[in-house]
């Protein structure tokens, strides 16, 4: 989808008369369906007058295609400018990332995505290297446009910083870059004359816009090379091999998508299961298959960790261009058209919000989007882990919107593989003695799970400490109760620590909370419940804060001691204001349990408990004798 396109000449001429901008908001409004910001707009008037610069050269052709703000989809992602034309008869686009930026200070690593911190939308961010960026928009045309694929378009990526004055030392042009830059070259102010001979190195003559039109006009259907990429990837790879009913509800779900597709009809697939139950490996499997089908599909949700780890796993030695860009965010698809993609694989759909964006302020209702954007559409929920305010999956949501949208509904339960035996008696367990909801006493003898209550968090600490040793598999969580209280200034001080309790200190995950779950050093920091959610481990140490308590014989939460820095029950006080502060409770009551739920259940062979409040420690550890654990 093209915002802007014509060719050099009405390009050059456009910017000299000082309309480009207008011209580019006004097919904007029309083709985004929303008024871009006032950043955007101003980004364009100064951004394609130095584009304006580079291409004033008679040597690239007035009529080379130009195309400013292309939407990739089905991602959301937008390529803000492009150049097509042909150098020995081979036809090619170059893509150009434009950035405004005068500096920047690089802040780390996550999973091989380098981030720098730069001043752009009003303050300091994390944002991905440019060169990263552009290169994994190329990755995403060649993979998924079959004009690229079958007419045999080149895509060349770069990046373009027109304010940024580049030292020979710059972190940006860092060699811990170099696949990157190698991929998508780097030019900055002075680099006029260079952008301009990397243009003419592809582009020699003119293509009036042709090969752009090919582009804009491609069907989206998975490339040869990365279905292939697809199945050796998940070839062997023990991460994600399906046990008993999970095999069942994979068949079922491919016949499905399989049928749904093929008679160009459209239907959702409700999938409920609770921990353990393998809903994303399932979903992993079914996205290569799918793929492999020359189906598009990708996997959504909401929080990157999942996104992120899968795709590691998944990746394994592979390099992750490939397939980074098939786990996809559930706020990228506002405005898509209907029926864009064949599938969307939905992990983790009680977490989706009705709104996207970082202020909450795009789109209508990410589940309605979903279910409009694909042709089947698959959700894996469990309704008990909600733990925010902004949850809003639910079955009945779902199902309210595919009957909306015209969809069929099917619905699939999985089985608990719990990895204890098979049993579903330990989460049954939690949701009593948590107070979630009455389940029958569960006599936990011969009940093949390592479940421990401890009387200090020094001792959960080496428990977990020893169980990783053997595979990486172990990690400490905790309720938010502590502040994050180191800065960007102070991560590497070993002196500071987010959660003292008496003698143990230890800090939140440092940054790395998309990867925290498979990270080798993650054993050293705290997750929470939104470094942890939808993963899981072999053994997990959980330490329960005072807004989980035992008082005069009863559960009792209390969201006044969760930590000012987490973001959960945001709106939880206009809440109380406005409905009564009963129905606040009683909302921050179930956030609460589902989170201390959710988080005693992601270690799969055992779990270990401090709580902050004695009384709640004697309590659980009176329930484990009566239950005989």
């Amino acid at each position: 989808m093209l915002v802007y396109e014509g060719i050099k000449s009405e390009f050059i001429n456009d910017v000299d008369l000082g309309i480009i901008a207008d011209k580019i908001r006004n097919k904007y409004i029309e083709v985004i369906k929303r008024r871009p910001s006032a950043p955007e707009f101003n980004s364009w008037k100064n951004s394609m007058q130095y584009m304006r610069g580079v291409l004033s050269d008679n040597e690239i052709p007035n009529n080379t295609g130009i195309a400013i703000e292309y939407n990739i989809p089905p991602t959301g992602c937008r390529i803000d400018f492009m150049m097509s034309g042909y150098h020995n008869s081979k036809s090619n686009v170059v893509i150009v990332e434009l950035k405004q930026w005068d500096k920047c200070t690089e802040v780390g690593e996550m999973d091989g995505i380098y981030k720098v911190n730069t001043y752009t939308g009003g303050g300091l961010r994390d944002v991905n290297h440019p060169s990263y960026q552009a290169m994994t928009y190329a990755n995403l045309i060649r993979d998924y446009n079959e004009s690229v694929q079958l007419k045999d378009i080149n895509v060349i990526p770069c990046a373009y910083l027109h304010n940024y004055y580049f030292d020979y030392d710059d972190t940006l042009l860092s060699s811990s870059y170099k696949e990157y830059t190698d991929a998508a070259p780097l030019f900055g102010h002075n680099d006029v004359l260079k952008l301009r001979n990397f243009i003419k190195r592809y582009i020699e003559d003119g293509d009036d816009g042709n090969i752009l039109y090919e582009i804009d006009h491609g069907r989206i259907r998975p490339s040869k090379m990365l279905q292939d990429s697809l199945k050796n990837m998940l070839k062997g790879n023990r991460e994600f091999y399906m046990i008993d009913n999970q095999k069942i509800a994979y068949e079922y779900a491919l016949k499905n998508a399989i049928d749904t597709v093929a008679s160009n009809d459209k239907n959702v697939m409700i999938v409920r299961g609770g921990p353990g139950t393998g809903k994303s490996v399932l979903a992993v499997n079914l996205l290569v298959e799918l793929n492999n089908r020359n189906m598009t599909c990708f996997y959504v949700t909401k929080n990157a960790a999942p996104r992120n780890v899968y795709s590691s796993k998944l990746r394994g030695d592979y390099t992750q261009t490939y397939i980074n860009h098939l786990f996809q965010s559930s706020g990228n698809f506002i405005n898509e058209e209907r029926n864009k993609l064949d599938c969307l694989i939905v992990d983790e759909a009680h977490r989706l919000n009705a709104k996207s964006g970082m202020f909450q302020n795009k789109g209508e209702n990410q589940i309605k989007e979903i279910i409009n954007t694909a042709k089947f559409s698959i959700f894996f929920i469990d309704e008990n882990q909600k733990v925010t305010l902004k949850d809003i999956g639910s079955e009945d949501l779902i199902k309210k919107y595919a009957k909306d949208l015209g969809a069929g509904i099917y619905t699939f339960d999985l089985d608990s593989q719990f990895r204890c035996n098979g049993s579903d008696g330990y989460i049954a367990w939690l949701d009593r003695i948590l107070d979630i909801k009455d389940t029958a006493n569960f006599d936990m003898n011969g009940f093949d799970y390592d479940f421990r209550v401890l009387d200090n968090p020094n001792d959960v600490r080496k428990l977990i400490e020893e169980k990783n040793k053997r595979n990486n598999k172990a990690r400490i969580v905790a309720g938010y109760c502590w502040n994050w209280i180191n800065d960007g200034n102070s991560k590497n001080d070993s002196t500071i620590h987010d959660i003292v309790i008496d003698d143990f200190e230890m800090s939140w995950n440092l940054g790395n909370s998309q990867t925290w779950a498979i990270d080798s050093e993650s054993v050293n920091e705290v997750g929470c419940i939104h470094t942890c959610q939808g993963l899981e481990f072999d053994y997990v140490g959980v330490i329960i804060g005072n807004d989980l308590r035992y008082e005069d014989g009863h559960i009792v939460t209390d969201y006044n001691k969760r930590a000012k820095t987490d973001t959960s029950l945001n709106g939880i006080k206009k809440i109380a204001q406005e409905q009564g502060q009963e129905e606040a409770n009683k909302i921050a009551d179930n956030i609460i349990k589902n989170t201390y739920r959710t988080l005693m259940t992601r270690g799969m062979k055992g779990c270990y408990v401090y709580c902050v409040d004695a009384n709640l420690s004697n309590y659980l550890k009176n329930t484990i004798k009566n239950d005989a654990i």
